[in-house]
């Protein structure tokens, strides 16, 4: 798929309606897009939150009741729980954060006795985005959950978001380990984790994708950029997936392209039992509805 609406056509083509849980699902955003998935048929909604407001809204955007669920449940953190639990106990196949904040949002989600995350796995963020000046969608990892990634988190950011890469039906994506330079050195300690990575993926431990790195991202992403430096590299100005070395780089790199590049993206956490939707919000209702997508495709998988 090169397309964020490719992953739209896939998820109508599964011939199902993916039932999803939101949480406080008040905000026009959230639920402009739910409508409109709801309206092309690819998912069954379960809204939580102030019934009344969530009437208002889903009579604005002209969707019947009858093709909705609401729970009236007004305080945010009971919101939450409910919404976690129906996906826990296999009354809904997505948790989706609606108004709710996300520290809150993610602390039901991580509870260790109700939550979503088995024991000792890594809950991370990946996202695919669509970029008017690259030829194909660009999933990258983390810009929202790990701050400063230990090389095991840097090792389940890359093999979640090549599991991403394989259902938008990329057979062996090249991963770019992103830095500001492509020399190997110690006084830059992510350049040593990439070296490791790199030589993990040489002996079959990393399955799956083509690996490289440190790169920049001129170097992962621009052919004519490899031509200049000469620096031989199997990505070939070409990725298909970037790693970033913490949140606070990859955030700032992502939220740039969406303002001043006209970027869209679909994301979702990863390392949970069952697809998690966060969103920002203040991200758009068409973002908002190809995360909605993607993780009817994900929920296929779990």
């Amino acid at each position: 798929m090169k397309r964020l609406i490719e992953i739209v056509e896939k998820a109508k083509s599964l011939g199902r309606r993916t039932r999803i849980a939101v949480a406080l699902a008040e905000d026009a955003n959230t639920i402009g897009a739910i409508c409109r998935a709801t309206k092309e048929g690819f998912i069954h909604p379960v809204l939580i939150g102030d019934k009344h407001r969530i009437e208002c809204l889903l009579e604005a955007q002209g969707l019947p009741l009858s093709e909705t669920e609401i729970i009236d449940i007004k305080e945010p953190a009971q919101a939450t729980k409910e919404a976690v639990r129906m996906v826990r106990d296999g009354e809904a196949d997505v948790l989706m954060k609606g108004l709710v904040g996300t520290d809150q949002f993610l602390r039901e989600v991580l509870n260790k006795e109700r939550g979503l995350l088995p024991p000792k796995a890594v809950m991370s963020y990946a996202c695919a985005l669509e970029l008017p000046k690259y030829h194909k969608l660009l999933i990258i990892s983390d810009t929202a959950v790990l701050p400063t990634p230990d090389f095991s988190q840097k090792l389940a950011m890359v093999n979640y978001s090549v599991k991403m890469a394989h259902t938008l039906g990329i057979e062996k994506p090249k991963v770019a380990l992103i830095s500001a330079t492509e020399k190997v050195s110690p006084g830059m300690p992510n350049t040593l984790d990439y070296a490791l990575l790199c030589k993990m993926a040489d002996r079959g431990q990393i399955k799956g994708c083509t690996i490289d790195g440190p790169l920049d991202v001129f170097l992962a992403c621009d052919k004519e950029a490899v031509a200049t430096k000469g620096v031989p590299t199997p990505i070939d100005g070409d990725a298909d997936i970037l790693i970033f070395p913490n949140l606070e780089t990859a955030n700032a790199f992502y939220k740039g392209l969406m303002l001043f590049g006209g970027g869209e993206l679909a994301g979702l956490i990863q390392g949970t039992t069952k697809p998690v939707v966060v969103m920002s919000r203040s991200e758009s209702e068409n973002s908002k509805y190809y995360c909605i997508a993607l993780s009817c495709l994900m929920a296929e998988e779990t």
